[in-house]
Formats: structure tokens, sequence, C-alpha cells
């Protein structure tokens, strides 16, 4: 199906450009989340007609200005409930709208399950019957849990959290309602990190290099050996747009790791790698502190198969990056520590004051 037109348009200084748009109508469901809120721009500067689609968790969130106006027409709903009257005019699903780390799916995982596997599931059913015939899932890298090797889209899984365990459970149960008219591909993304305007603090980089700005230290939960992949959030939103322009058949029912082979590290070497960049912290490692996550990645996949990607940035570019917002805004530790910006934080405060339901639904 061909979804482009062209228009001629005065472009800079008056001159005559052409300009080419990709009429492709896009779902983007956690629009209003961290990757989101970056991935919506991007999509539309791409020249794609994007629909936005959130719950709402999050959106009091909003560390800095960067321009960003919140997508037109919206859909307040809860991926639970979505119809497939909801979904029937779209021609793509971008499906970001689940609990987004493991501590936050750690809260109970009965709900996690609710929201993360039979919410995805239900939306993905009702895309296939919508007519929608790409859905690109956002899977993790956590599937690998703990793992001495470096794995590849073939190696075994060991999902050690209810987060990664729902994510496994979705790429089994997608591949299984694959056929010629409903295509997914599912996105293994490293640990992402960047700055966003609906910022996270409770992921690794972005993390400590708030510390590092805040309170002149760079401190490890824990003793700084496992092993992580780390990958740009603009990279990621590259990858989307990429499997946009790829053709069906080349991706259809794939899965792709995301990132780069040169980006895996151990934690301590990420503390190392912002103390250059944030000068004068003091650096310490939680030796008490265990965490069973331990996974090096291969990202051969993406590079060879995925026409056009490749990423751009590294960790030493994205501390740099926040060093720069944090000094523009001026950021303090009231801002750094906030409920808005760690995902399990602002779940418990929503359900402390009553707000959210024990099923995580709106009261309201």
């Amino acid at each position: 199906m061909n979804y482009g037109r062209t228009e001629i348009r005065l472009g800079r200084y008056g001159k005559r450009e052409l300009i080419f748009f990709n009429l492709m109508k896009i779902l983007l469901t956690g629009s209003e989340g961290y990757i989101g809120t970056i991935l919506q721009k991007v999509l539309i500067d791409a020249g794609y007609e994007v629909y936005g689609l959130d719950t709402g968790f999050y959106r009091s969130g909003w560390l800095y200005d960067d321009g960003t106006e919140r997508l037109s027409p919206f859909y307040d709903k809860d991926i639970r409930n979505i119809t497939t009257e909801d979904i029937k005019s779209f021609d793509t699903v971008v499906h970001l709208a689940e609990l987004s780390n493991d501590p936050l799916g750690e809260i109970n995982s009965e709900i996690t399950f609710s929201i993360n596997h039979e919410g995805t599931m239900n939306l993905a059913r009702k895309s296939k019957e919508a007519g929608i015939r790409r859905f690109i899932y956002f899977s993790s890298c956590s599937v690998y849990g703990a793992s001495d090797n470096v794995n590849d889209e073939n190696s075994p899984v060991n999902p050690l959290t209810a987060y990664a365990k729902c994510k496994v459970l979705n790429e089994i149960e997608l591949s299984k309602i694959a056929d010629d008219n409903f295509s997914p591909v599912c996105f293994r993304n490293a640990t992402v990190y960047g700055a966003s305007s609906r910022m996270r603090f409770d992921i690794a980089v972005n993390n400590l290099s708030g510390l590092a700005w805040t309170a002149k230290e760079i401190k490890m939960q824990s003793d700084g050996k496992p092993w992580r992949p780390f990958v740009h959030i603009l990279d990621v939103c590259g990858a989307v747009v990429c499997a946009l322009k790829a053709p069906l058949e080349s991706i259809h029912n794939q899965i792709f790791n995301i990132g780069d082979t040169r980006s895996n590290y151990q934690i301590r070497e990420i503390a190392e790698i912002i103390s250059t960049v944030f000068p004068g912290c003091e650096m310490s490692l939680n030796k008490d502190a265990t965490d069973k996550r331990n996974y090096r990645v291969n990202f051969d996949k993406i590079s060879s198969s995925l026409p056009g990607f490749k990423c751009k940035r590294n960790v030493e570019m994205g501390a740099k990056e926040l060093l720069e917002i944090f000094s523009l805004i001026n950021m303090n530790k009231d801002a750094f520590e906030a409920n808005d910006y760690t995902r399990l934080k602002k779940i418990n405060f929503l359900l402390k004051t009553g707000e959210l339901n024990d099923k995580l639904f709106w009261k309201k």
C-alpha cells in the first residue's frame, strides 16, 4: 500500500522545496511517557500522521519544555479496555504502554500480568480484528535475565521478574497470531538513556547523572559488576522509523535487539564515564546489594537486517546532553527526587492518595 504524497512548499529563505509525507496513520500507545514523548516528535518529523493513547499515570511530570504539544486527537484510555471500534481507522500500532520496568512490575505480579500481558494481547488481537497490519511491540533485553554469554535473538531467555516474564509471553503470543494480514515485530531494547521532557530518573545513566549533578556523588545501588547493554532514546526512535519504512516481509514476525554491541558495560564503567562528564563527584558502590540481572547482548542482526539502522550515540554523549539540560533548567534535588520521574514512586503515590484503585484503574 502506498501511503505517500508530495507537496511543494516554501522552505527556509523562501526557497521552494519538495516535501514527502508518509500518510501512514499510526497509533502510538504510551505517547505521554519517557520514550513516547520523544518518539511522537520523531515520527511527526518523519512525516507520519500520529495519534496518541495514554492512561496518564505520568502526565504531571514535565521536567522542561521542549516544545512538544499533546497529540491530537488523543485517547485517554487503558489498553485493557481497548475495543476494535477504537482503533479501526489506523494502519499501524506502535506499542509502548505497559508498566515500564522491573521494580514497578514487582508491586503486584498479578496486576503486572493483567496490564503487561493481557492488556498488550488485548490490544494486539483488537488490532488484528481491525485490519491493522503493522504492530511494533517494545520488548526488552531484560528477557535475558542472567547470563554469562553474549546473547543474540536466538539465545535462550531467562526472565527473572514479572516485567520480563510478560515480555517473553507477549513475544510468544504475538508470534502465534502473526499471519499474512498481521505483521508484528518485537524490539528488545537495551537499557535506554537520554533526555526527555517526561524524564525518568529510575534508569541507570539518567539516575547516576542526576545524582552527580544534585549531590556531587555517583552512588551505585549494586557492587557495580552487573553487565547491561545501553542505547540512547533517539536511537530507539530511529529503529522505529526504520521498521516503518522497511518492507513488511523483511521484518514480519521478527525479534530485534535494539542497541549496539559496543555499548555493553558493567555498571561501574557507566559510573566512570559519568564521572568524566560531571567532574568532582565522589563515586561509591553498594557492596552488600546484589542484582541478579546480568547480561550482555549482541546487536548484529539489527545492523545487518533492518535497512538504515545504526546507533549514532554513546553513553558519554548522553551524559553530556543531560548535563546541558540540568544546567539550562538549573535542576535541583527536589526535582530530581520528585515522584513524577520515578515510576515506582509515582504509582505508589497515586495508590496512596486514592487516585488509582488496586487494579491500577483511575477511580475517577
